[in-house]
């Protein structure tokens, strides 16, 4: 009999996505067209954006829109230490540069404290960072944009269909970027969407996306009004995506549920913290990540022996070859990169399963030494 598994994360997918995959093929037309744009508009009105542009990658999104904002060589973008490097790589594409930022250990969000002493005269914006679908305080930092007159753009490639403040994340600052890569709530193999409510970032952002093209060319006598690339996005890419938002709601209650029961079970848990997500108000983790006091490695293994698959925190960005800097201004960082990691998440886990997971991170943290675990059964 095969043992039980517990996915960190593995997509959901099905007889939608080839029933519009195969309108898309059979429609004779695989690039960015009329699937696109339903994709495009279903997911603005979804998070309550006037306007939402499908890209190749938030890599992409987060590039295009420091792009669309002016923000070049010479300029300087604050950027949490604790991130996936595609976020300070955004930033170099563009050849301004990005200067990393503190995080703090509750939410492993960017700091406030360092962020200030980070500024400079060079500094033109700010990329927060919504670290498994939980944001900063975004009200305390739009007053700190505003105080310094800087320009907010969102990395929300963890946080699609994630609220604060009433409003979904990608939506507060001047633009936000969204992933479809495999390991998010809806995937499209590879992809992104940049969401603003700003006509002229979004008319910026389609000549940036398309050759700079205003409108979707013939590729023969178009007018090309300023100097633009090639970030389309493909039908076949939203003919998925289309097929996963007609189940985004039930997604997104199922990984709420997930929170919940991981911190109902792990309440009394002295050893591992969950940092907060206040559900109740709209937030939804992308994954459910913990903060390990001791051993975090052991608890890796110890779990990963019982099938239930789990994923380290990153490295800091500033011992990374591109962004290498001194240890001395990134100790938070330093902390939450060696103690956490995220739990069992996907979404083909039920509430059983999660409960079953927390019994073993339980187990664990009830061993004399975290440093045998790996070793006991």
């Amino acid at each position: 009999m095969q043992e039980k598994t517990y996915p960190w994360w593995s997509p959901v997918m099905g007889a939608r996505e080839k029933e519009l995959l195969s309108q898309v093929i059979d429609s004779g037309f695989p690039n960015d067209g009329p699937f696109t744009e339903k994709f495009e508009n279903e997911l603005a009105a979804f998070l309550g954006a006037k306007y939402a542009v499908a890209v190749t990658s938030c890599t992409a999104g987060l590039y295009l829109s420091l792009m669309a904002l002016g923000i070049g060589s010479g300029d300087e973008v604050l950027v949490p230490d604790i991130t996936f490097i595609a976020t300070a790589n955004a930033v170099s594409m563009t050849g301004a540069k990005a200067v990393l930022v503190d995080v703090n250990k509750a939410d492993f969000c960017i700091d406030f404290a360092a962020m200030r002493k980070a500024l400079s005269s060079k500094t033109r914006a700010i990329i927060p960072v919504h670290v498994s679908g939980r944001a900063p305080d975004m009200e305390r930092l739009l007053a700190f944009a505003q105080e310094h007159n800087l320009k907010v753009i969102e990395d929300a490639a963890e946080a699609l269909g994630s609220k604060t403040l009433g409003k979904y994340l990608g939506t507060l600052g001047l633009s936000g970027a969204f992933s479809f890569s495999p390991a998010k709530t809806i995937t499209t193999g590879q992809g992104g969407l940049i969401v603003t409510n700003s006509e002229e970032i979004h008319g910026r952002l389609r000549e940036l996306k398309d050759q700079g093209r205003p409108k979707r060319g013939t590729g023969g006598n178009d007018t090309h009004v300023s100097l633009g690339f090639n970030f389309k996005f493909t039908d076949l890419q939203a003919a998925m995506g289309l097929a996963q938002l007609e189940t985004l709601s039930e997604r997104l209650k199922k990984l709420q549920k997930h929170y919940e029961c991981y911190k109902a079970a792990l309440a009394d848990n002295g050893r591992v913290r969950l940092p907060e997500f206040d559900t109740a108000a709209g937030a939804c983790p992308q994954w459910i990540d913990a903060y390990v006091e001791e051993d975090r490695d052991g608890l890796y293994e110890y779990l990963k022996q019982r099938n239930a698959d789990c994923r380290k925190f990153w490295f800091p960005l500033h011992t990374q070859n591109p962004y290498l800097s001194d240890d001395a201004d990134y100790k938070n960082s330093i902390d939450v990169s060696k103690k956490s990691l995220w739990l069992p998440s996907s979404l083909n886990l039920e509430e059983a399963d999660i409960y079953k997971v927390a019994e073993f991170v339980n187990d664990w943290a009830k061993l004399p030494s975290a440093r045998t675990a790996a070793g006991a059964r």
